[in-house]
């Protein structure tokens, strides 16, 4: 079974980008039943701000060891991201910096390395977002982790779900659709590659 988490880069209740997760979490049962599709919410991972004096004095904190635990074990990820001044998010930030701080033995991070990822993003201006989403790209594949080419922008965000928290265009519905059975085939894809060079070296 494959298992993709999703997660976005708000903690505001009513954040657009919350809202687009949770629905690309529900068209990923519908379009790959036999997926695990779990929403993280990042309040359940309260970090404080990445200092390298802190983490020397108390070590890295444990919602960060326990989100990467979870994120290690994923196959895919899609991050709803929202924009900020034309970027990323606080939060999203800070959580990727701690999150990369948890090492394997050996010193390779557990949560990133390796991973297939997809990236969407809702606001209400025009561009959905669209600008923020290339920094994220570029944090991610710095970090190890194959990002799909195509992505999700969701604009005028403010008007584009319906009462059950979907989207309510049909285009957009349609490019979120092909961006998760992307990310599933990749992610299908990669994990049997894996499984196929464990196979060899045994």
């Amino acid at each position: 079974m494959l298992d993709i988490v999703f997660l976005a880069g708000s903690l505001r209740s009513a954040s657009f980008n919350r809202r687009l997760a949770r629905s690309a979490a529900r068209r990923m049962a519908e379009l790959a039943p036999d997926a695990r599709a779990e929403v993280i919410d990042l309040a359940s991972y309260v970090l404080p701000l990445y200092d390298g004096d802190f983490e020397a004095e108390h070590g890295v904190p444990p919602a960060a060891k326990a989100l990467a635990a979870r994120m290690s074990q994923a196959d895919g990820i899609v991050f709803a991201c929202p924009e900020y001044n034309a970027s990323v998010t606080p939060l999203l930030k800070n959580t990727i910096d701690w999150v990369s701080r948890v090492k394997a033995e050996g010193g390779a991070m557990t949560a990133f390395v390796g991973k297939t990822a997809a990236l969407a993003s809702a606001s209400p201006g025009a561009l959905g977002g669209l600008r923020g989403l290339g920094h994220v790209r570029e944090i991610l594949t710095t970090l190890g982790v194959l990002v799909l080419p195509d992505q999700v922008a969701v604009g005028r965000a403010h008007e584009a779900f319906d009462e059950h928290g979907d989207l309510a265009d049909a285009g957009n519905r349609a490019r979120l659709d092909a961006l998760l059975e992307n990310l599933v085939g990749l992610a299908a894809a990669r994990r049997e590659h894996g499984r196929n060079q464990d196979s060899s070296r045994s």
